[in-house]
């Protein structure tokens, strides 16, 4: 009986660390035609989801555990060359495995931004007037900061 109990409150105890993000959905006709790269639904087979840090997975998952849909990535991982033809900024996050740019069908843009703004894993958050899609990094906040550092149009 005592170990059937002790077994019990370990499952409890670690169904509190199971991601919400495995009940997000991508069964809308929004997905149709859309890639899939090691797990991330991607706008197209051009966008390299297989280098993202284990922080900025979660951050993902996070996103998809509050939404209940899958995000469609813009852009993960560039190399120099991909960097320079996004027009992104030398040194970017996303040659370093640490940013995407995502969004998630049928979720306004405003409701991502809030959500980033609130998420404390959230280090960088970029919100460019006129597209779709937001700029989500894991960079280290400055000291004192208690928001991500936004740029952009947030």
């Amino acid at each position: 009986m005592r170990a059937i109990l002790l077994a019990l409150v370990c499952a409890i105890s670690l169904s509190g660390c199971l991601p919400m993000a495995i009940f997000a959905s991508s069964s809308d006709p929004a997905y149709r035609g859309k890639s899939n790269s090691w797990g991330t639904v991607t706008a197209s087979s051009e966008v390299n989801a297989f280098c993202i840090s284990p922080k900025l997975r979660l951050i993902i998952w996070d996103f998809e555990g509050r939404f209940g849909r899958k995000v469609i990535m813009q852009s993960g991982y560039r190399d120099n060359y991909h960097n320079g033809q996004a027009g992104g900024a030398d040194g970017s996050y996303h040659m370093k495995c640490m940013a995407a740019d995502f969004y998630i069908p049928g979720v306004p843009k405003g409701e991502l931004i809030a959500f980033a703004m609130n998420n404390d894993g959230v280090g960088g958050l970029g919100c460019y007037p006129g597209r779709s899609f937001i700029h989500v990094d894991i960079r280290d906040r400055p000291r004192g900061y208690n928001r991500p550092v936004t740029f952009s149009g947030c």
